[in-house]
C-alpha cells in the first residue's frame, strides 16, 4: 500500500474582523512550547499571515483524516492563544497587505520576483504519495498530467481576491501561475531527462534551487514521493482526504500503466494550461475539459471519468465506495468556493464569509 502525506497551508485571521493577521511567529512559538519538540508539524510560510503543517505518511485514509482534523484543531488552539484564528482559505476574501517572513530565502524571493512575491499569499494543499524509484516517479508524473485539473476543480476554494469576487472558483491557481517555474509540464520520458531539466532551470539563476521548481506534479526533493501541488487548501478536512485518495489512485494507476507498457497521453502543455484555466474558472459549477479528449463536458461527467480511471486502484486499496460517496457529496453541497459565495450572497459580508470558513475548518 502506497503511503500518503498531506501538507496544508492555513490563513491566520482576526476572529472579529476576519482580516489576515501577521502572527505566524507567535503561533509557531506557542506550538513549540506546547509540543516541546516532540511532534513538530508546523512550519513558517512565505507570509507572516500563513501557517503550514504536514501530516505523517499514512497507509489508511481513516488515519490520514484523523490526523488532519487533529492538527487543524491544534493549529486553532495555538492561534487562539496568540489572539487569532485559523481558516482553511486559499485566498483572503478581505483586502490584505501581505508581510513577507524575515527569512533569507523568502527575502531573496521578494527581491527577485518583486510584487509577484507580495501577492503570493495563497494557501494550497500538497499531496505526497510514495514511489519506488525516480524512474517510477517520473513515469507517474508523465501519466497523471491530464487529470490534475479535475483535482483543482474539486478543491477550488478561492473565489475572492482583495475584497472582490474574482470571477474564478480557484483564483489561487491563477496567482500561483505567476511563478516562472509553475504549471504543467511536457512529457519527460525518464528520470535522467527530468533531473536534467530541473538542473537547467536552476542553472539559469532565475530560481534559487530545486525546491523552487513548482511543477503541478514533481518528484519531491526531500522524500521518495511524487508531490501533487495543484489543489487549493480544502475548506473541509474530508475534502482534503478525498483529494489525497484520488491522488494515490492516480499514482497507483499510472504505475500499473507503466508496468503494462501503456504510454502516457501526449497532450500539449498548451492544452493542459487551458484545462487548468477552465477548472479554475468554473470549479464544479460549469464545464471542465475531459482529460482524455480535451473537450468540454459537465463537471459531474468529468469527475465520473476520473473515478472510472482510478477505479481498480481505489477498489484494491478499499477506498472506492468512500471516494464515490465523497465525490457525490461534494457535487451536491459544493466545494469551498461555492460555500463562500453562498455565505456572501446570503449575508453580503465578507467578514461573515471568513467567520463561516473558520467554523468549517474545524468541522
Amino acid at each position: 500500500m502506497r503511503t500518503v502525506g498531506v501538507e496544508e497551508e492555513l490563513l491566520l485571521v482576526d476572529p472579529e474582523t476576519g482580516e489576515p493577521q501577521a502572527l505566524s511567529a507567535a503561533v509557531l512559538a506557542r506550538a513549540a512550547r506546547c509540543e516541546d519538540g516532540k511532534d513538530d508539524v508546523f512550519e513558517k510560510e512565505l507570509h507572516n499571515q500563513m501557517l503550514e503543517f504536514a501530516t505523517h505518511p499514512q497507509s489508511g485514509m481513516d488515519e490520514l483524516g484523523a490526523e488532519i482534523v487533529r492538527i487543524r484543531g491544534e493549529a486553532a488552539r495555538h492561534a487562539r492563544a496568540a489572539g487569532c484564528a485559523v481558516a482553511a482559505l486559499a485566498t483572503s476574501p478581505l483586502p490584505v497587505r501581505p508581510s513577507v517572513s524575515m527569512n533569507r530565502r523568502y527575502q531573496w524571493m521578494a527581491e527577485q520576483f518583486g510584487i509577484a512575491t507580495q501577492e503570493q499569499m495563497v494557501c494550497g494543499c500538497h499531496v505526497h504519495v510514495s514511489v519506488g524509484s525516480d524512474e517510477e516517479g517520473v513515469a507517474v508524473v508523465d501519466r497523471i498530467r491530464p487529470w490534475l485539473s479535475v483535482l483543482m476543480a474539486l478543491s477550488a476554494n478561492s473565489p475572492f481576491w482583495q475584497g472582490r469576487d474574482s470571477g474564478y472558483s480557484s483564483y489561487r491557481s491563477r496567482v500561483w501561475q505567476r511563478w516562472p517555474s509553475a504549471g504543467p509540464t511536457e512529457l519527460f520520458g525518464s528520470a535522467e531527462r527530468y533531473h536534467r531539466r530541473v538542473a537547467d532551470m536552476v542553472a539559469t539563476g532565475t530560481i534559487l534551487d530545486e525546491g523552487m521548481v513548482y511543477f503541478d506534479a514533481r518528484l519531491s526533493a526531500r522524500y521518495p514521493t511524487v508531490e501533487v501541488r495543484v489543489s487549493d487548501v480544502c475548506l473541509h478536512a474530508d475534502t482534503a482526504v478525498l483529494i489525497a485518495t484520488l491522488v494515490r489512485g492516480l499514482v497507483e494507476t499510472a504505475a500499473r500503466d507503466l508496468e503494462a507498457g501503456r504510454e502516457p497521453v501526449d497532450h500539449s502543455v498548451s492544452l493542459l494550461r487551458m484545462a487548468g484555466w477552465q477548472a479554475a474558472r468554473s470549479g464544479l459549477t460549469g464545464d471542465l475539459l475531459q482529460p482524455a479528449t480535451m473537450r468540454r463536458a459537465p463537471a459531474e461527467t468529468v469527475v465520473g471519468a476520473l473515478l472510472e480511471h482510478v477505479e481498480d486502484a481505489l477498489a484494491d486499496a478499499g477506498d472506492l465506495e468512500r471516494a464515490r460517496a465523497s465525490c457525490a457529496g461534494l457535487l451536491r453541497r459544493g466545494n469551498g468556493a461555492q460555500v463562500q459565495r453562498e455565505v456572501w450572497e446570503r449575508t453580503g459580508s465578507l467578514r461573515e464569509v471568513v467567520a463561516a470558513c473558520v467554523r468549517h475548518t474545524q468541522a
